[in-house]
């Protein structure tokens, strides 16, 4: 076990404790394989499964599992902006809803970005179970630290990654600018998990996403 193995799973644990006093349901997998069986176990068969855009999740594959295993609701499937908001509209009513996290600290609070807001929103309230997967590269301090790495990095690289026209995109940090393709329109510190369990966290030793 290489140095960083070591110390994700030493801090992994102890942030696992913390989400759970937090009633969370928390998990740490050492490595992607590991995580990506864990997630699937979270995921009843007979749910119908949206998840918002999550590089985490495709890149552990669950995206594509889920799609042969589960009834899903896919926006990218959409034929037209109409129906792509009719999509991520009906999202917010599925059973289990997919997707990672901006930021963790160390104390078990997490700390999401969003540009149109579906994904918080379903994170918040509506589908009845919540399954996030989290690299530990997400893993901070505290709540300021959480904040800064959404908005000066995770921002800038989505940004880049939707082609926005912001000034994040041109400079490649935050300008709290007011454009109105400002990846920065919602951002949104969770706490707790109310009910308790409905927000499930894999907090996973490797890196991930952004």
């Amino acid at each position: 076990m290489s140095p960083e193995e070591k110390r994700n799973s030493k801090l992994g644990v102890q942030i696992v404790k913390a989400l759970k006093a937090r009633h969370f349901d928390a998990y740490y997998c050492a490595t992607k394989d590991e995580a990506a069986e864990k997630i699937m176990s979270l995921i009843p068969k007979d749910d119908v499964v949206a998840w918002g855009g999550s590089m985490t999740m495709e890149t552990l594959g669950i995206i594509e599992r889920v799609k042969k295993t589960n009834n899903v609701i896919d926006r990218a499937q959409a034929k037209s902006p109409e129906e792509k908001t009719t999509l991520m509209r009906n999202a917010l009513l599925c059973d289990t809803y997919l997707m990672s996290t901006n930021a963790i600290t160390e104390d078990g609070e997490l700390v999401n970005i969003d540009g149109t807001g579906n994904r918080l929103a379903a994170m918040m309230y509506g589908p009845k179970s919540v399954v996030i997967a989290c690299g530990m590269n997400k893993v901070v301090k505290d709540m300021p630290a959480a904040v800064s790495r959404a908005r000066n990095y995770a921002a800038p690289v989505n940004a880049h990654r939707f082609e926005l026209q912001t000034p994040c995109s041109t400079t490649g940090s935050c300008a709290d600018c007011k454009s109105q393709q400002s990846i920065c329109t919602y951002i949104v510190c969770t706490r707790l998990s109310r009910p308790e369990n409905r927000i499930k966290v894999v907090l996973i030793g490797e890196t991930l996403g952004f």
